[in-house]
């Protein structure tokens, strides 16, 4: 047998450059919704958002020249994360919890959770940038549309029967007011009392569908 040393190869798996690119984007746009959340629209910089998702600034300024650029696409991610995040825990349902409370409380999480909070500082900003304002609309009402649409599948509402979408629509407003209320305060006892009470309500009033 040769006393010839045999070369030793190491197999190194490349990541092809379109899925680095979009790890790469990912990790803006989600340190972009955390700085949303931690320091409002205003406190969230394009220098902090490199930071926090550990990029070079000139591969930041690569792919999101502005400010307006990354939040615009922060937009986006955030509608897919929040529409996501809903379905999955309408998916989760405990079934040890009567069912139109537990859709309650599902819609309360929601309404209360770090990425609603991301999107009410978008809000606000875009109430006076027409540019950032014409991103948000669609994108929002696209996620209202499907919350309600979830949320008629989980009460089983009849909308054909009259009032019913109405009581729907005030079951959202509910849910969002007092997710409103807790950027002020830790609401979560109120909302508690509140939200059994309207569950009671639902269930002598709301028309269900019949099967």
């Amino acid at each position: 047998m040769s006393g010839q040393a045999v070369p030793v190869t190491s197999a190194t798996t490349r990541v092809p450059q379109g899925e680095r690119t979009r790890l790469m984007r990912a990790r803006l746009l989600d340190a972009t919704v955390e700085l949303l959340v931690e320091r409002g629209f205003a406190g969230t910089t394009t220098t902090l958002v490199s930071e926090r998702a550990g990029v070079s600034r000139g591969a930041q300024l690569h792919h999101f020249p502005t400010k307006n650029d990354l939040v615009v696409a922060a937009v986006e991610h955030l509608t897919a994360t929040r529409v996501a995040e809903l379905d999955a825990a309408a998916a989760a349902l405990p079934p040890d919890v009567p069912r139109t409370r537990g859709v309650l409380q599902v819609l309360a999480d929601h309404f209360t959770s770090p990425v609603f909070v991301a999107a009410l500082e978008l809000w606000v900003a875009a109430r006076t940038d027409p540019g950032l304002h014409a991103s948000v609309g669609p994108l929002e009402q696209k996620v209202g549309r499907e919350t309600h649409r979830l949320t008629v599948e989980l009460l089983d509402a009849d909308e054909s029967v009259e009032g019913v979408r109405e009581l729907v629509q005030a079951t959202l407003d509910l849910a969002r007011g007092l997710g409103l209320a807790n950027t002020v305060t830790d609401d979560a006892a109120r909302r508690d009392r509140i939200l059994d009470r309207w569950a009671d309500t639902l269930d002598t009033t709301l028309t269900r569908r019949t099967r």
